[in-house]
């Protein structure tokens, strides 16, 4: 493709002059071929523009940065080369959005499980899907491990693109603020956007949380008039955002509160929950309606958090056109994901293994256990590490304030160390901070650098219909991979198989 053509379809404007034929499009030196173009992005680690010479060396037939200078081949000036990033891998793709109904799920919790909840209701009734998301990227042929939660703008339009070509109808992705801050998903107009809930989550990356929320809003309030919001009428923040979009607006509520949809009678006495979805009337917006209904769900997966969850994939589908009874059937038989509160060992106590990211979340986990029936509670906590003080004080101060309302036999504390690199490593300061609290609070604790003793030492605790709960984020990602082999063998060989099933085609701790 020309250069004159590529920017003319970006609406980009270039330079005159020389006009050469485009193969690919690089915003890293190394992944430049000849004839690429090359967008120079200024990180937050390297800059880009100090890689030109690099990927001049490689072949780059122009380049794009939001410097001024000349070079020997055609520099094309941008105010934001990220944006610019986007537009180019847009046109390069042809717009492959535009062939799809693309839904965006967005939360500081749930994101994952609700795309999937989603995903799966779709694909039992539509057939070919696309899913982008945290743990997988499904691109209607197979699946891939995933990265990112939102991917890199080049590798997002290059999925899009093989959805589309694959013959997907609908694609469901994860839209993180992260990936609204670095313009990722610029350029992508969203059918559906979904908001489950917010919590203090990654501050340590924009600083402050109304920087997040400033970004994490930004998916419902850029939608377009033609699309349509699903909103959380139980949280004041959400709630609000109705009157900051042109897209119509549903909400769903599970505390009575003002909504379209209401959920009622939510019983969680087994971990997993049944409960009414009701359309009490027949909602009708701009562009979009739901008529009148009323829903008996049944979920195999634990917690209330994944009613707020179901409620946002149920509202989803049925906007996407799904009958009600194929939503009902494809809940019923939705599993869960990994590490979201996943229930991975249930014989004579249960094990359930949860990311615990934030305090948002461990609130959310922790009130779900306090629903649930059972003898005593075994808290096995890896500290986040290389995510700072203050998340971790978060977690922990969440840890305190539930610790008095569960029937916790004790808290095991770990770092990972074995299963951690620097980038997930544990400070001295940050365990300070996360032990100081728990001990400010009287909580008692056993602190183990390694997961491995960890395990050890709470499978000698367990006793008959306890729950062992296994919570934090990278640290954890390797427990299943210990704790079931372990609990396996204390079983017969023709018992092994069945338990170890979990541990099959298992994403996290598999590296």
């Amino acid at each position: 493709m020309l250069l004159s053509h590529l920017l003319a379809k970006a609406q980009i404007p270039g330079p005159a002059g020389a006009d050469p034929d485009i193969t690919g499009i690089a915003d890293n030196s190394a992944h430049v071929q000849p004839g690429h173009i090359f967008v120079a992005i200024k990180g937050y680690r390297f800059d880009g523009n100090e890689f030109i010479p690099d990927a001049l060396a490689r072949g780059a037939a122009a380049v794009v940065t939001e410097r001024e200078m000349t070079l020997p081949v055609p520099v094309i000036a941008v105010a934001d080369a990220r944006i610019a990033l986007a537009q180019l891998c847009n046109a390069w793709h042809d717009f492959p959005g535009q062939a799809m109904t693309v839904i965006g799920v967005t939360a500081s919790n749930g994101k994952t499980t609700t795309s999937f909840m989603i995903d799966s209701i779709l694909s039992r009734y539509y057939g070919r899907t696309g899913l982008i998301g945290t743990v997988i990227v499904k691109d209607g042929r197979n699946a891939f491990s995933a990265d990112l939660t939102t991917p890199g703008a080049r590798e997002l339009y290059q999925w899009l693109g093989a959805m589309r070509d694959h013959g997907c109808s609908h694609v469901t992705m994860e839209v993180s603020s992260a990936g609204l801050e670095l313009h990722r998903v610029h350029g992508i107009d969203f059918d559906i956007a979904a908001f489950n809930n917010v919590t203090r989550e990654h501050i340590d990356f924009h600083g402050s949380f109304e920087k997040y929320w400033q970004q994490k809003s930004k998916l419902i309030r850029n939608l377009s008039a033609q699309a349509v919001a699903v909103l959380n009428g139980d949280e004041e923040k959400i709630r609000a955002l109705a009157g900051q979009t042109r897209a119509d607006v549903v909400t769903y509520s599970l505390k009575g509160n003002p909504a379209d949809i209401l959920i009622k009678d939510v019983d969680l006495s087994t971990g997993a929950a049944r409960f009414n979805y009701i359309v009490p009337k027949n909602y009708a917006g701009r562009r979009h309606s739901l008529t009148a209904a009323s829903l008996a769900v049944r979920l195999k997966v634990l917690g209330l958090h994944n009613v707020y969850n179901a409620a946002a994939a149920i509202t989803v589908a049925k906007l996407c056109g799904v009958p009600d009874e194929h939503i009902i059937d494809a809940l019923a038989d939705f599993t869960g994901v990994e590490r979201r509160f996943q229930l991975i060992y249930d014989r004579d106590f249960k094990i359930i293994d949860d990311h615990f990211a934030n305090a948002g979340n461990i609130d959310i986990t922790l009130e779900t256990l306090g629903l649930m029936q059972y003898n005593r509670l075994h808290l096995v906590i890896a500290i986040r590490g290389s995510r700072g003080s203050t998340v971790n004080a978060e977690n922990a101060h969440a840890v305190a304030r539930w610790a008095s309302k569960l029937p916790l036999a004790g808290v095991i504390i770990t770092d990972s160390v074995e299963f951690t690199g620097e980038r997930d490593r544990v400070s001295d300061e940050e365990r300070s901070v996360f032990l100081g609290i728990l001990a400010e609070a009287g909580i008692k604790y056993v602190y183990y650098p390694k997961l491995t003793d960890a395990i050890e030492h709470v499978l000698k605790e367990a006793e008959t219909d306890d729950v062992i709960l296994l919570g934090g984020c990278q640290g954890m990602d390797h427990a299943a991979h210990v704790i079931i082999p372990k609990v396996a063998r204390r079983h017969a060989p023709d018992e092994q198989k069945e338990i170890l099933k979990i541990l099959e085609n298992r994403v996290a701790g598999s590296s």
